[in-house]
């Protein structure tokens, strides 16, 4: 370190707007500054230094309000370095290529793990530590702006949809002997959007259209299997994952890019634009069923259901369905993929089998 190295520079006191000539020196881990009344002496440590960059001047702010201004950026460079000033670790990266790309690396590995394992893990925890009280409020909501969105009141009598739901609970108390099922609620309503279809919303809300009734009308059983489906992703919380995971989604997104106002709008919206995982989809299978054969219905009628649905979809292709306004709701079970393995699963499953 050459301590005798000086720098003729500017200084504004901070109560003048009048920049003074002064000369810059250090002696033992202090500023000297030499101005005409004498000199001022500050403690490197308690000086902001400015960060070095190709262009432009330089600015040191001192701890007493202070200024030090310098217009010869290269020439202020020039001292620093032989007076032994280095710049921070920080910025040491920040000027450095290498660095600047071994942490762009680590970013992208970092969000990645995030977004494939961190974000999925971190959901299904927290999901499960809502509050039944909050959970039914956001999936009152959720039904309440769906029902603007997509619905209309039930066409079914009334004697039709106590059938089906006295049905379904008594398969239900087969499969949950000991009363701990999760709370559900089963509401019928008309949907020319989305046709045949069924969906859970948080709080254990589970929708049935009056199309899928319909299309089932000669297959009770598959619309049990339909609803202990749904049921599935109720025990499971799988609604209430999707909307943590997009609230997570977000943060994310506030994180590297620094504003995420304007990515998640509503909880309507969010469940009309997440779709549940495969893995959430097979376990919600799984448990349809086991809930089937627990209440002595053989779970190769939810067969039917799927060939049904797939003779659906290709009448609606038939007739440029998609044409017409039809929208698809990725929570509901028509826009569940893989019908075809999803028919020789309910086709080969075995009560051994392991859950």
């Amino acid at each position: 370190m050459d301590q005798t190295a000086s720098l003729d520079t500017q200084w504004f006191d901070g109560q003048s707007p009048r920049a003074r000539a002064v000369t810059l020196r250090l002696d033992s881990g202090e500023l000297v500054m030499r101005v005409d009344d004498g000199e001022r002496r500050y403690p490197l440590t308690q000086v902001r230094w400015p960060e070095r960059r190709t262009h432009g001047q330089r600015q040191a702010e001192l701890p007493d309000g202070g200024l030090i201004q310098h217009a010869d950026g290269a020439e202020w460079d020039a001292w620093a370095q032989a007076s032994g000033l280095h710049d921070s670790t920080v910025v040491g990266w920040m000027q450095s290529w290498r660095a600047t790309v071994i942490a762009l690396i680590g970013s992208v590995l970092f969000l990645s793990a995030a977004w494939l394992w961190g974000v999925p893990w971190l959901s299904q925890t927290l999901a499960h530590q809502v509050p039944q009280s909050l959970e039914t409020r956001i999936g009152q909501q959720s039904l309440q702006q769906l029902d603007r969105l997509f619905l209309q009141p039930s066409g079914l009598p009334q004697q039709r949809q106590d059938e089906l739901r006295e049905r379904f609970a008594s398969v239900v108390d087969s499969a949950y002997p000991q009363g701990d099922a999760p709370r559900w609620q089963l509401a019928f309503h008309a949907s020319p959007v989305l046709g045949p279809n069924a969906f859970a919303l948080p709080g254990g809300y589970i929708v049935m259209t009056d199309e899928l009734v319909e299309l089932l009308r000669d297959q009770p059983d598959a619309i049990t299997g339909v609803l202990a489906h749904e049921l599935g992703h109720v025990q499971h919380r799988d609604g209430l994952d999707l909307m943590v995971r997009a609230s997570l989604v977000s943060a994310l997104v506030g994180v590297v890019l620094g504003d995420a106002s304007g990515f998640l709008a509503t909880v309507p919206a969010t469940l009309a634009t997440q779709a549940y995982s495969r893995d959430a989809e097979r376990r919600a299978d799984v448990h349809a069923a086991r809930m089937l054969h627990a209440g002595g219905i053989r779970p190769t009628v939810m067969v039917t259901f799927f060939e049904r649905m797939l003779e659906e979809s290709k009448r609606d292709e038939g007739r440029g369905a998609d044409d017409e306004g039809s929208v698809s709701l990725p929570i509901a079970i028509a826009s569940h993929p893989d019908h075809g393995e999803r028919i020789r699963f309910f086709r080969e499953w075995r009560p051994d089998d392991p859950p």
